[in-house]
């Protein structure tokens, strides 16, 4: 303590035990805790110069656990003085002010919400800033027409077009298939484009989405396929049905792999009543690397494709549009008229091709990362949670909580949390970020800014918790 000048500060902390109703003190910074209702709040000191006004501070939450409390958060909202030096920030002020020899605990972040917060390596962002670059609504940039034709090459279509995103990809694909309002298209009830895409085919296309059952693999029904579909039109009752979408990799379940041969029943489908077929592929290297194909024996079964660029590749922007090359001429109409027509794109599609010729080792390197972690879980064999590593097929493991008295929402900020127990356990605080997918199931997602150290650390985090909860339930 003799390392850090301390002056008197004094606390306003608003306590809300889970349990009972809201208790209010003012506290002064004397001991470094304070016990109340069976739980201690750990209080962080913040030098204090008495001789400046006191400024608005910024707000700290910590919490406790006993044996009683399941969950216990109290929000400490502090009002401090900025130090004579200057300082306004408190957090600022107390890290500027902490003695030399005094140990800090790092604390390591784990991100596995989702493969959207993969960042661009500096290779790409070099890449980006060397890019050629033209007008590309005049189709005058060089970069996007390299990429665009590089694309076409990969996914062995006609032609491609980049576009913003993968919404956009879905939106735009739907809108050039189905191309009178009042038409109707067949898609996955756990569909990415009917479940988070706004219902913007609805919205803007004026399509009309009919479900079909998605099977626990991401697959459809096929028999239920074939009975969804609108044999009765031209009768002026019932809408006509010109479309199949699919997923793959599937996110819902898991980044589970559409088979060729399920693929390759749907075109027979399609063409026995005249139906096209969309591909949602914005996991496709995924599946392509998965099952150690190259991405166009997996679009062969399609009219179209739309492949993100911005999940496990790493680029920042954009999508891509593959199909015919009348169809793509449909397309780039379609992206003008949403907003999507870019000029000096040639940036982003820099970044695009640079990720492109990346994608085999980085989904290869992501798919391992995800097993390891899988396997480990099954390893731990514990009640509290477990995975179905079969079904672990790509870059996606899904969690499911299975003690009844742990809220999966409480499980995930449990593995965000950082206590004293941890530190001295794992020698390191590590946060884990993670989210509820449904019920009691927890999506984790690799990507290229996940490394091996970040898979033993997110394991070993998850594995203390498990011992924690374990321990507190009476879990053997």
């Amino acid at each position: 303590m003799a390392a850090r000048q301390l002056l008197p500060l004094c606390w306003r902390a608003t306590l809300t035990p889970v349990v009972s109703t809201a208790s209010r003190a003012r506290v002064c910074a004397r001991p470094s805790a304070w016990v109340c209702h069976n739980f201690r709040v750990t209080l962080i000191y913040y030098p204090l110069n008495p001789n400046t006004p006191a400024l608005s501070g910024g707000s700290l939450w910590v919490a406790s656990r006993a044996p009683a409390f399941s969950r216990v958060l109290g929000r400490i909202s502090c009002r401090a003085a900025a130090a004579s030096s200057g300082q306004h920030g408190i957090r600022h002020y107390y890290q500027s002010t902490r003695g030399a020899g005094e140990p800090q605990h790092h604390l390591h972040i784990v991100d596995l919400r989702s493969d959207t917060l993969s960042t661009p390596s500096a290779e790409m962002r070099n890449a980006m800033g060397r890019a050629e670059v033209g007008d590309d609504v005049y189709g005058e940039d060089p970069t996007v027409n390299e990429f665009q034709q590089q694309v076409a090459k990969i996914l062995g279509t006609e032609d491609a077009l980049f576009v913003t995103s993968g919404t956009m990809g879905n939106l735009v694909s739907v809108m050039c298939h189905c191309r009178n309002r009042g038409e109707e298209l067949l898609v996955g009830d756990q569909a990415h484009l009917y479940l988070y895409e706004q219902g913007g085919v609805a919205q803007i296309a004026g399509v009309s989405p009919r479900l079909v059952t998605n099977l626990s693999n991401g697959q459809l029904d096929l028999e239920e396929l074939e009975s969804k579909i609108q044999k009765e039109y031209p009768d002026p009752h019932y809408a006509r049905t010109r479309l199949i979408c699919l997923e793959n990799t599937h996110n819902r379940t898991g980044g589970r792999i559409l088979p060729l041969s399920h693929l390759r029943e749907v075109r027979l489908l399609a063409d026995r009543y005249g139906l096209a077929v969309h591909l949602d592929g914005a996991r496709l290297i995924n599946a392509a690397v998965a099952l150690g194909v190259a991405p166009a024996e997996i679009v062969q079964y399609c009219d179209s494709v739309s492949l993100c660029l911005t999940k496990g590749l790493g680029a920042p922007v954009g999508a891509v549009i593959g199909g015919r090359r009348e169809f793509i001429k449909e397309c780039l109409r379609a992206r003008k008229v949403l907003g999507g027509g870019m000029r000096q794109a040639g940036i982003l599609a820099a970044a695009g091709l640079l990720a492109l010729s990346q994608a085999e080792d980085t989904c290869r390197a992501d798919h391992h990362r995800a097993k390891k972690f899988a396997t480990g879980v099954q390893q731990l064999a514990s009640p509290v949670c477990s995975v179905d590593l079969p079904s672990v097929e790509t870059n996606m493991v899904m969690l499911v909580v299975n003690e009844p008295r742990i809220c999966p929402q409480e499980f995930c900020e449990r593995m965000w949390d950082v206590s004293e127990a941890e530190i001295l356990e794992l020698g390191r605080g590590v946060k884990v970020r993670m989210f509820v997918m449904y019920k009691r199931t927890v999506r984790l997602v690799w990507y290229r800014n996940i490394s091996e150290e970040d898979t033993e650390m997110a394991l070993n985090k998850l594995k203390f918790v498990v011992q924690q909860y374990s321990a507190e339930l009476g879990i053997v």
